[in-house]
């Protein structure tokens, strides 16, 4: 009976034996984690967001009165309004235009108020960020076997930023030409009112490539929940909750994008010179405006799951997706040194990133 209950208390102690020797299985259900842990891999980057559209600033204020100076006879005819009923002004233009005469001067051009270039949106135009990917680093402080923080970091990724749509400047004007030649009559004489409509093209945002890139900072912290028991499951899905904060520098705008921008900070110093003309007719002024870049910090709330499988108790894989409900503001200035800033354009981009990442790592 003896021998029978120590061969049944031997058979009894085989697995426990087994687990101890085992080169993975060498913990006690979990007792005895490693509380370090760090991955590097790949991490795609795939935005999700749509383009927001610009929201556009200057300096010229609603009904703002300037003087116009010389003008073509083109740009006179080209920015008519089409719903204005002829009158003295206009016959008087298209006489002059009808003998070759290709500037109206400045001594019968007058004055105009301008209207629509104070402020206004821009439908169907954005940017969008594109996919990237970079080299990622995961690292994991374990509370216990199941509760970790985790920053995500890695390699921050240069990201081209795509412009959609076209940007117009809904440019209207009521004109008033004036006859001051004659000595006798103070002021001269008003002549009828020129309407002047017209959405004057700024820039094409989809013509030239990338509109801008910039250098994005994304580190990202998690507490997370892992499934199963250290040294009884290998394969281990977690799930995690957190927080990204987001930042870019290193912004810079298309060249060509950018030259568009800087001949329409020349449209809106003529307009601000008392060259209302030399705007309609693309003169550049005196001024020189330069483009500046800028895009907002922001924190936005990460979700993610994912899996890691362990080899042993010193090498796993893992594999994750994590959702960002990212947002920032882009804003661009075109500014000049005497005259301050001529053009404030901002819009939101969505970016809301799918963050996929795989990667090998060390528990220590």
């Amino acid at each position: 009976m003896k021998k029978m209950l120590a061969c049944m208390a031997g058979l009894a102690t085989l697995p426990m034996v087994a687990h101890a020797d085992s080169p993975y299985f060498s913990l006690q259900d979990g007792d005895g984690f490693k509380r370090f842990s760090v991955s590097v891999g790949a991490l795609h980057v795939m935005p999700q967001g749509k383009a927001q559209p610009f929201k556009v600033n200057t300096a010229v204020k609603e009904s703002e009165t300037s003087k116009v100076g010389d003008i073509s006879i083109a740009s006179v005819k080209n920015n008519l309004d089409p719903e204005m009923d002829p009158n003295l002004s206009s016959f008087f233009v298209n006489f002059l235009d009808a003998f070759n005469a290709e500037t109206l001067p400045a001594a019968l051009s007058g004055q105009a108020e301008i209207y629509g270039l104070e402020r206004w949106d821009n439908p169907g135009t954005g940017l969008v960020a594109d996919d990237v990917t970079t080299l990622g680093i995961l690292t994991n402080y374990y509370f216990t076997d199941n509760i970790s923080f985790e920053m995500k970091a890695g390699i921050p990724p240069k990201v081209d930023l795509q412009g959609s749509g076209k940007i117009y400047a809904p440019f209207s004007a009521l004109a008033t030409p004036s006859i001051d030649l004659i000595p006798q009559i103070p002021g001269g004489i008003d002549l009828p009112g020129i309407s002047l409509k017209n959405d004057i093209l700024i820039t094409d945002l989809e013509a030239y490539g990338p509109t801008a890139s910039a250098r994005a900072w994304t580190p990202a912290f998690e507490f997370q929940y892992h499934f199963g028991k250290t040294g009884v499951n290998k394969f281990r899905p977690y799930v995690g909750l957190g927080v990204m904060y987001a930042y870019f520098n290193e912004l810079e705008i298309n060249s060509r994008t950018e030259q568009d921008l800087i001949a329409a900070g020349h449209m809106i110093a003529d307009i601000k010179e008392g060259k209302a003309g030399a705007s309609l007719d693309g003169t550049p002024s005196a001024a020189n405006p330069k483009v500046d870049l800028k895009a907002s910090d922001t924190f936005a709330p990460v979700a993610t799951v994912g899996f890691s499988y362990d080899f042993n108790d010193t090498w796993f894989a893992v594999g994750s997706v994590t959702y960002a409900h990212l947002k920032n503001d882009t804003t661009i200035t075109v500014t000049d040194a005497n005259l301050g800033e001529l053009i404030r354009s901002k819009a939101d981009i969505e970016i809301n990133p799918i963050l996929a990442y795989a990667g090998f790592g060390m528990r220590f």
